[in-house]
């Protein structure tokens, strides 16, 4: 059984299948709708149903409350159709966006390597080459498909049929527990993707931000790589931050490349490291080495974010005071259960 989905203000219908979400619909027929957690924790892809049923599904009463239930809104990630649907979405124009449908790809583990204690790059050569922008994520469908974790692309778009996955070991998370423990070279397994509208604008003028931490650095380093490959002569400036040199991940290969590309400048900061270990960088969080990095003036700059929320909070404060302001800044939170208090920032109102 089917239902038709009519998505406005765009006025198109696709088809859902049963028992198929709303943003899963809609990004498998190349549409975009807002997301971010896929997990119905954020609200980010809040939509209004004008016409029709849903199931609202496992949204968390956070948020969708109940007065919006009763008001006719629902989160796509989660919603199910149980009748033809109209829904109404802010469906934002993005110049440098691809439309990219959403497909799945079955593929091999070739490599798994240990980046830091507690990450680990994994290495998948998919059955065919998947197209994306730098920046974007996919589903990684775990222990034999049962569920899926998000993870954003390490690596640019041109390494083909190999795609990299940094993925940090969550305590008592199944998923990368699951990774960490017991995924072996040679497995079989099946990604969904490209997700996300995080990726840069390659249209603008204006020198370019990266703040990463954590294996938040993946999408910035997808990025960088991706732009430096295509011979972008824009200034750019990566400012990542770990607690300690040994999750300092990348690190020699950054340097590298700031040695090599006269336009690409590396800023790793640790806000964790022994007091006597010798390491003479900046010490401190992202957001402060770029404060002073950039003598607190990110005029000029389109600002690329990605890491945990506090973080994200954390750098969109220090480059309001310094001067930039929404419509140059862009991000990829990384959400769990225990983020949802935390999933919007008061001071920015998209994600």
């Amino acid at each position: 059984m089917s239902y038709e989905l009519t998505i406005e203000p765009i006025g198109q219908t696709i088809e859902v299948e049963e028992g198929q979400t709303i943003l899963d619909a809609a990004l498998r027929a190349g549409i975009w709708l807002p997301h971010a957690c896929c997990h119905g924790l954020c609200a980010t892809c809040k939509v209004q149903v004008l016409d029709g049923e849903v199931d609202h599904g496992e949204a968390s009463s956070f948020a969708l409350m109940d007065f919006e239930r009763d008001e006719g809104k629902t989160l796509a990630c989660c919603a199910r159709l149980e009748s033809d649907v109209t829904i109404e979405a802010e469906i934002e124009e993005e110049a440098d966006a691809e439309s990219i449908p959403v497909r799945d790809f079955p593929g091999t583990v070739t490599r798994i390597e240990a980046l830091t204690p507690t990450i680990k790059a994994v290495f998948i050569e998919t059955d065919e080459p998947m197209h994306f922008q730098a920046g974007q994520y996919i589903n990684f469908f775990l222990e034999g498909g049962e569920y899926s974790r998000a993870f954003s692309l390490a690596n640019p778009p041109s390494t083909g049929r190999e795609v990299e996955l940094n993925i940090r070991v969550v305590p008592g998370g199944r998923g990368t527990t699951w990774i960490h423990e017991q995924l072996k070279v040679g497995e079989r397994v099946r990604l969904s993707g490209p997700y996300g509208r995080f990726f840069v604008r390659k249209s603008a003028p204006e020198a370019l931000l990266f703040m990463a931490g954590g294996s938040g650095l993946s999408s910035p380093r997808s990025m960088i790589l991706d732009l430096l490959e295509a011979g972008d002569t824009r200034p750019m400036t990566l400012v990542y931050g770990q607690r300690n040199r040994g999750e300092l991940y990348y690190h020699d290969a950054f340097l590298a490349l700031a040695a090599k590309y006269p336009n690409f400048s590396y800023v790793p900061a640790l806000s964790d490291e022994p007091a006597d270990s010798g390491w003479d960088g900046f010490r401190g969080y992202v957001h402060e080495a770029a404060t002073a990095h950039f003598d607190n003036d990110f005029r000029g700059h389109k600002a690329y974010l990605c890491g945990p929320p506090l973080m994200i909070d954390a750098c969109i404060t220090a480059l309001m005071q310094g001067r930039l302001f929404e419509r140059d800044i862009f991000m990829e939170k990384f959400f769990s259960a225990a983020d949802v208090q935390q999933v919007r920032s008061p001071l920015f109102k998209r994600i």
